[in-house]
């Protein structure tokens, strides 16, 4: 679960965003005291990475690094236009390709389709305030955002828009309403989304094409929400769990749930570990998965090589803020980000070649 503190901002001012940033002939350093905020792989080799340095107003520079071997080397790439928040929402990287970008602090969503150099802002046409961008990816000819609105009640939407667009339109029929909602998609091998509310009601829909819907059995039960991984080897998982801080504070039940292919029937597996609050999930493969999560200031990193039957538990420093970015680009290449470049311990980016069994921090220096 990401922060859930907001900064407001005028939607016109997200339209009317363009800026240059310098090109990387001009600056290739990776800034001193480089602190990663987000991270996204399109290879087991191939990765970005947002991060901030201190400088002089306002505090906080971005800057964009990219590496073609794993981390060994960085490269800076550009200086997106986006400040660090100061309200502790993390600034969310999506790569899709060479040339296409997403950034999102939870409010603003800018985009760039020329590798990074330029950005502009993008439209959430008929938003309310507060909110919550609480993902962002592209399918096919289609980009998404899911939405949280804190009013009361709570709403949760899903936003589209035709790749390039600078207004994404809500979806018709894809929306939650209750006390608390919620809802993610992912991507990969086809596109899912699930949405829920208040632990009692949930939706799943699938597409292979990012443009033609069918509503399918939801992957989790209906007193647990969903967290989705991309589809692996035609297989596809989730992770179903309980409300947080149960069965007791800083823990949450959960269990890992497959279906054979996509809009398949779920079942369930052996229960993971409890401890923690769930941060990111992702799957390496139809057998290796990964939940990240945090608990009394610490992180951990529970993975699984044999679909749940066993975990092992990986405990990272004591940065405790968040686990975000969890990801696998391959069946043995991993990655996540442990905690905020403005917190007191602290960021980091931590890599895994093992499918999740090992993990190691990344150097920026």
């Amino acid at each position: 679960m990401k922060p859930n503190r907001w900064a407001a901002l005028a939607a016109a001012a997200l339209t009317a965003l363009a800026v240059c940033t310098p090109s990387a002939a001009a600056d290739s350093l990776v800034p001193k005291g480089f602190a990663p905020a987000s991270t996204s792989w399109t290879g087991p080799s191939r990765g970005f990475v947002l991060g901030y340095s201190p400088c002089g107003k306002p505090g906080w520079c971005a800057s964009l690094l990219s590496t073609t071997d794993g981390g060994k080397r960085w490269r800076r790439v550009g200086a997106p236009p986006i400040s660090l928040p100061d309200n502790h929402n993390q600034v969310e990287l999506a790569v899709i390709d060479e040339h296409d970008f997403f950034l999102s602090d939870g409010n603003r969503l800018l985009s760039s389709h020329d590798g990074g150099v330029t950005w502009s802002g993008v439209r959430l046409a008929g938003v309310r305030e507060p909110f919550y961008i609480s993902k962002i990816t592209e399918a096919g000819p289609r980009v998404f955002a899911m939405v949280t609105g804190f009013g009361s009640p709570s709403t949760t939407t899903l936003y589209a828009g035709l790749s390039g667009t600078q207004v994404l339109l809500p979806v018709p029929g894809f929306t939650v309403t209750g006390s608390a909602t919620y809802g993610d998609v992912a991507t990969s091998g086809g596109v899912q989304v699930s949405m829920g509310a208040d632990y009692r009601v949930q939706k799943y829909w699938t597409s292979s094409d990012g443009l033609t819907f069918a509503a399918a059995p939801p992957p989790c039960p209906a007193d647990s929400s969903a967290l989705l991984s991309g589809i692996r080897r035609g297989r596809v998982l989730a992770l179903c769990s309980g409300g947080p801080g149960t069965p007791q504070p800083g823990a949450t039940l959960r269990r890992l749930w497959r279906a054979p292919k996509l809009g398949g029937r779920f079942t369930g597996t052996a229960q993971a570990p409890v401890l923690g609050i769930n941060q990111s999930f992702s799957a390496a493969s139809p057998t290796a998965a990964t939940v990240a999560a945090e608990g009394g200031g610490t992180g951990f990193l529970h993975s699984t090589v044999d679909g749940g039957a066993t975990w092992k538990t990986t405990v990272l420093s004591g940065r405790g803020v968040c686990l975000n970015d969890l990801d696998f680009p391959d069946e043995r290449v991993g990655v996540v980000v442990d905690g905020l470049p403005d917190a007191e311990g602290g960021s980091a980016v931590y890599r895994t070649v093992d499918g999740g069994g090992t993990w190691r921090e990344l150097d920026f220096a």
